[in-house]
């Protein structure tokens, strides 16, 4: 979050070497699974779900692709390629949801 951040909220930072695709997801309810119940179980136990608009022209060269369950959709574009989708995002990320690893085990409980 502090990279989008310095960037003013309008580009997502370089992937690391070990991150081939940068892969935003389709669903609102998609996105909460990560953050949640994946992203607080690593680092520093925080998940965020982001929001953003992005030229259709654009993200329509890429097919998205289903993984895992049936609402497991989002976009694969190669890291290499990442400076141009940010340069095709249309206003700010936002951050619509955060999770903390209490959210996660909260949860997981019920």
């Amino acid at each position: 979050m502090q990279l989008i951040a310095e960037a003013g909220w309008r580009a997502f930072p370089p992937r690391l070497p070990d991150q081939p695709i940068f892969y935003p997801v389709t669903t609102f309810d998609y996105a909460v699974r990560i953050a949640r119940d994946w992203n607080t179980k690593v680092g520093d136990r925080l998940g965020h779900v982001t929001r953003f608009s992005v030229l259709k022209r654009y993200l329509g060269r890429f097919e998205t692709r289903i993984v895992g369950g049936a609402d497991h959709e989002e976009y694969w574009i190669p890291a290499e390629g990442l400076p141009e989708f940010n340069a095709n995002i249309v206003g700010l990320i936002e951050v619509v949801a955060s999770f903390t690893e209490a959210d996660r085990i909260a949860a997981e409980t019920g």
